[in-house]
C-alpha cells in the first residue's frame, strides 16, 4: 500500500495531494483546495508571485492606459475601448528582456548561480507574473526567500517562496510550445514567456564561461600540485643519492 500511495504521489490519482501544485507550484483554486498543498522546506527553485506586468495583458485585463513599472512601458490606446496598445513586437520583447536580464543578474549576484529563470505569461491570478527561479544550491534559494520577502518591487511587497517544481517539462503547457493551446492565457499550465535568443547566449553564456574558467583554476591548481610534489620527490632521490656517495 505504501509503495502504491508514494508511485501516484502529486499525480491526477492522488486524491490527497494537489497534482497542480506539486506541478506548478500554484493552484487556482489557492487555500480552497480540497487537496493538500504541500509546501517544501528545502528546495533549488523559488516562486516570485506576479512579479512581472506584461503591458499587453494589462491592457486586456485592466483597461490600463500606461503601466507604471520601472521596467514597463507606456501605452499609446487609441481605441475606444482603450484596449488597443500601440506597442510593437520588437519593444515588448525588449521590454521583457530588460525586465529578465535586472531580474536574473539581481539574483546571481545576491544570492548564488541560477540554473534555470522562467517567467509565466498567463493570466489566471494564481500565474500571473510569476517568476521562477531555480538556483544550483538549495541553500542559495533559502537565502533568497528569505531577503527577498523583505524587498519591495514596483511599489509591492514581494512574496517569494520555495516552490516544489524542478521539472518545467511538467509544468509547461505542451500544447502552446506547439501553438496549439486554445485555452489561452488562462490555461492551468505555465506559458513561458521566451526571451531573445541574443539574451540567453549572454546570461547563460556567462555561466558557462565561470565554470570553463574554475575548471581552468583548478587544473591550474592541480599541474602546481603535481609539480610541487613532484619536485619534493626529486629532491629527496638527491637526497638519498648523496648520502650514498658520502656527499651532502
Amino acid at each position: 500500500m505504501a509503495e502504491y500511495l508514494a508511485s501516484i504521489f502529486g499525480t491526477e490519482k492522488d486524491k490527497v495531494n494537489c497534482s497542480f501544485y506539486f506541478k506548478i507550484g500554484a493552484c487556482r483554486h489557492g487555500d480552497r483546495c480540497s487537496r493538500l498543498h504541500n509546501k517544501p522546506t528545502f528546495s533549488q527553485t523559488i516562486l516570485i508571485q506576479n512579479i512581472y506586468r506584461n503591458p499587453q495583458n494589462s491592457a486586456q485585463t485592466a483597461n490600463a492606459s500606461r503601466c507604471k513599472s520601472r521596467f514597463s512601458i507606456m501605452l499609446a490606446c487609441g481605441s475606444a475601448d482603450g484596449l488597443h496598445c500601440a506597442v510593437s513586437d520588437v519593444e515588448m520583447q525588449e521590454h521583457y528582456d530588460e525586465f529578465f536580464e535586472e531580474v536574473f543578474t539581481e539574483m546571481e549576484e545576491k544570492y548564488g548561480e541560477v540554473e534555470e529563470m522562467n517567467v509565466c505569461d498567463n493570466l489566471g491570478d494564481h500565474l500571473v507574473g510569476n517568476v521562477y527561479v531555480k538556483f544550483r544550491r538549495e541553500e542559495d534559494a533559502e537565502k533568497a526567500v528569505l531577503d527577498l520577502n523583505n524587498r519591495w518591487f514596483n511599489g509591492q511587497p514581494i512574496h517569494a517562496e520555495l516552490s516544489p517544481v524542478t521539472d518545467f517539462r511538467e509544468a509547461c503547457c505542451r500544447q502552446y510550445e506547439m501553438g496549439e493551446c486554445t485555452r489561452g492565457g488562462f490555461c492551468n499550465f505555465m506559458h513561458l514567456k521566451p526571451i531573445s535568443r541574443e539574451l540567453r547566449r549572454e546570461l547563460y553564456g556567462r555561466r558557462r564561461k565561470r565554470h570553463r574558467s574554475r575548471s581552468r583554476s583548478r587544473e591550474r591548481r592541480s599541474r602546481s600540485r603535481d609539480r610541487s610534489r613532484g619536485g619534493r620527490e626529486r629532491e629527496r632521490r638527491r637526497s638519498r643519492d648523496r648520502e650514498r656517495s658520502g656527499r651532502f
